[in-house]
This record gives C-alpha cells, sequence and structure tokens, in this order.
C-alpha cells in the first residue's frame, strides 16, 4: 500500500488509497472528483487548474493518511 502522497500523482490514485481524502479535494475546491481530469492529470496540474497550493494540499493528505493508520 503507498503511504505517501506526492503531486505526480492523480487524484483518482489518491481517492483509491482512500476515500476520506475527497473531504480535502472539496476543501481545495476541487469539486469534480469523478470527472475524467481526476485520473488523467496530475494533482500539480488540477491545482494549477483551480488556483490551489499544490504543497499544502499533498501535506493535507500525507497528514490525513497517516492519522488514518
Amino acid at each position: 500500500m503507498i503511504n505517501t502522497i506526492d503531486k505526480t500523482m492523480s487524484i483518482g490514485d489518491v481517492l483509491n488509497i482512500h476515500r476520506g481524502t475527497a473531504r480535502i479535494f472539496l476543501e481545495f475546491g476541487m469539486h469534480c472528483l469523478g470527472c475524467p481530469h481526476a485520473v488523467a492529470e496530475s494533482i500539480e496540474d488540477a491545482c494549477a487548474a483551480h488556483g490551489a497550493n499544490a504543497d499544502e494540499l499533498v501535506h493535507q493528505l500525507n497528514e490525513f493518511l497517516a492519522e488514518a493508520k
């Protein structure tokens, strides 16, 4: 199992690791979790498109996963 998220992963990759991460994506303004872009583009690209901070998003996702263990 993957324990660390990075900016090269897609939103779909992260959701497959733990569905609870959806809340974090929504908080960052990424409401299209089921759209084709969610599996085709990286977190970094998605953040650029939505004006979100990719480093902060990845940090929060990794914190969530660490606490979810």
